[in-house]
């Protein structure tokens, strides 16, 4: 149930997505996710209706999008800096191999779990770390 209302949720991000849900009989997992969505749905109607918003479609190059997950990645790593005084792994070899075993493990994790951004951002962090390495 918690896969379909995912599922279905997303789609309905989208102004005209739709979900179609393909099965001989209505499963109760398909029952509760339709109950759930329909829920939702009035619950955000009514939100709109109550605020005179009147959904729309956000309109974006392709290209913006990429620069804003670069710069958010790239704005990311500048803020995990290790702060001053203490060890850099950069130019401590045992410390650099720590961290980035723990940085792909985030990652890895992070995919698992169908958070492609947070991995894309932490597999900028690894190559930030590697690049930064190898100049050091």
């Amino acid at each position: 149930k918690r896969s379909l209302i995912q599922t279905i949720g997303r789609a309905a991000r989208n102004l005209n997505g739709r979900a179609i849900l393909y099965a001989d009989k209505i499963t109760n997992s398909m029952r509760i996710a339709i109950d759930e969505t329909d829920r939702r749905r009035a619950k955000q109607v009514e939100y709109n209706k109550k605020h005179g918003i009147t959904p729309k479609s956000v309109r974006k190059a392709v290209r913006d999008i990429i620069d804003g997950a670069t710069s958010n990645a790239a704005a990311e790593l500048a803020r995990s800096r290790i702060p001053s005084g203490e060890v850099n792994p950069i130019t401590d070899p045992k410390l650099f191999a720590k961290t980035l075993k723990e940085l792909e493990k985030q990652m890895y994790e992070h995919a698992e779990n169908l958070e492609f951004e947070q991995a894309a951002r932490v597999r900028d962090k690894v190559e930030e770390l590697r690049a930064g390495y190898l100049k050091g």
